[in-house]
């Protein structure tokens, strides 16, 4: 944890073999292991979405995936927001968001984007813009939320 962190936002075809398997490991970990959840992680959406990752030399400190319009949702949307263990309560969580939204924007620039939310955290996607949008359902056994974002033109 003592490495400053490098930003990347990357396609699917610009990772390296090791770099996927680092980003599919921490996925693993965190939505399989310690959610205690089994699903289907490799979902066929990663190849058409850009890849935001925080790496700590070779090991991803904080990852998100953003994805385009029609692929999961109508809207562009973030998903897969992790934060490894070790630098969870550091406002990288925060950091990786704010990012994602700024990335977000300028890939898809004035329009509206939606998420998946795991429901117990409303409140922190709220901070970046979005609201909920659907009643509980659940995913995978875990309550979720939709959330939508829209831009407003300035």
């Amino acid at each position: 944890m003592n490495a400053p962190l490098t930003w990347h936002l990357s396609s699917f075809d610009s990772l390296t073999p090791s770099q996927l398997y680092a980003i599919l490991a921490i996925r693993s970990a965190v939505f399989v292991v310690e959610q205690n959840c089994a699903y289907q992680d490799m979902d066929g959406t990663d190849a058409q979405s850009m890849h935001l990752i925080a790496w700590n030399e070779q090991r991803v400190a904080a990852y998100l995936r953003i994805v385009p319009p029609s692929v999961k949702f109508a809207e562009p949307s973030i998903g897969r927001v992790l934060t490894a263990l070790e630098y969870r309560r550091t406002g990288l969580g925060r950091e990786l968001m704010r990012r994602g939204v700024e990335h977000l924007e300028v890939l898809y620039p004035h329009q509206v984007s939606r998420i998946g939310a795991q429901a117990h955290l409303q409140n922190f996607y709220a901070e970046f813009g979005f609201r909920t949008d659907s009643d509980i359902y659940l995913e995978d056994g875990i309550p979720h939320v939709e959330m939508v974002r829209r831009r407003v033109n300035v």
